[in-house]
C-alpha cells in the first residue's frame, strides 16, 4: 500500500496526510518504512505531534535506537506509560503484557480512550534479535486485539505504528512473522487468536514517500 508524507511547510498538505494516517490507525496497526533515515524521523515526529493533539488520547513513543534487548524495550515502555513497576519479562505478572493491559484509570486526569504506540527505528531490534522482536510485536498487537474484541466493554483502543528501514517491510512479508500471524508454541493454537477470535493481526504496510500521492 502506498501513502505519502509532505515536507514541513505546507500546513494543508500536512493536515491531509496526517489525517489520512490517523484514519488508517482507527482500524489497523501500521508498518511504515523508508530507506531514508530523515524521512522516517520527520514522519515519526509529525505523526506523534498529530496524535497527541487528539482528544482522550495517549501516545507512547519508543526510541528504537535504545532497544537492542528486552531491558532496553522495557525501559522505553516505562518512560512512555504510567503504571506498575515493570519487570524485565514479557508474560509475567509484572511484565510487558501486564503494563500494556494497564489502563491507568486510577491516574488523575481524563480517561484515555485511545493509546498509540509509536516505535521509531523498529528495525534496530529486528536486526539484533528477530525472535525477541517478534515476541514484543505479538505482545503489543495481542493486547490490542484482546482489549478490542475480548473485553465486555471497550475501555481503550490500542494502535501501534512501527517505523523503520525496508527490513521491517520485508519482515511484514514473511507469513511466519508476527506482523502476519500470531505467535504459537509448537502445535498449539496461537494464544492471542484464541483470546480475541481474530485470525491475524490487522496490519497495513505503508511506504513513506517524499511527497503526497
Amino acid at each position: 500500500m502506498g501513502a505519502g508524507w509532505s515536507e514541513p511547510g505546507n500546513s494543508a498538505l500536512l493536515a491531509s496526510w496526517q489525517a489520512e494516517m490517523g484514519q488508517l490507525l482507527e482500524e489497523h496497526h501500521v508498518v511504515a518504512w523508508s530507506p531514508v533515515p530523515r524521512n522516517r524521523a520527520v514522519f515519526g515526529a509529525e505523526m506523534a505531534a498529530y496524535l497527541r493533539g487528539l482528544r482522550d488520547t495517549r501516545v507512547c513513543e519508543i526510541d528504537g535506537r535504545a532497544v537492542t534487548d528486552l531491558a532496553g524495550f522495557c525501559a522505553q515502555l516505562e518512560r512512555g506509560l504510567e503504571g506498575p513497576v515493570l519487570a524485565r519479562d514479557i508474560d509475567g505478572p509484572d511484565g510487558v503484557v501486564a503494563l500494556l493491559r494497564h489502563d491507568g484509570r486510577e491516574d488523575a486526569g481524563p480517561a484515555t480512550k485511545r493509546r498509540f504506540y509509536i516505535w521509531h527505528d523498529a528495525d534496530v531490534l529486528l536486526r539484533h534479535d528477530h525472535v525477541l522482536f517478534g515476541r514484543l510485536v505479538d505482545a503489543v498487537l495481542g493486547v490490542a486485539a484482546e482489549a478490542e474484541y475480548a473485553s465486555e466493554d471497550l475501555l481503550m483502543l490500542h494502535r501501534a505504528l512501527f517505523i523503520g528501514a525496508p527490513s521491517i517491510d520485508l519482515y511484514a512479508e514473511d507469513g511466519r512473522g508476527q506482523f502476519s500471524a500470531w505467535a504459537a508454541e509448537g502445535d498449539e493454537e496461537p494464544l492471542w487468536g484464541v483470546i480475541s477470535g481474530v485470525a491475524r493481526p490487522p496490519i497495513l504496510r505503508v511506504k513513506i514517500d517524499g511527497q503526497m500521492r
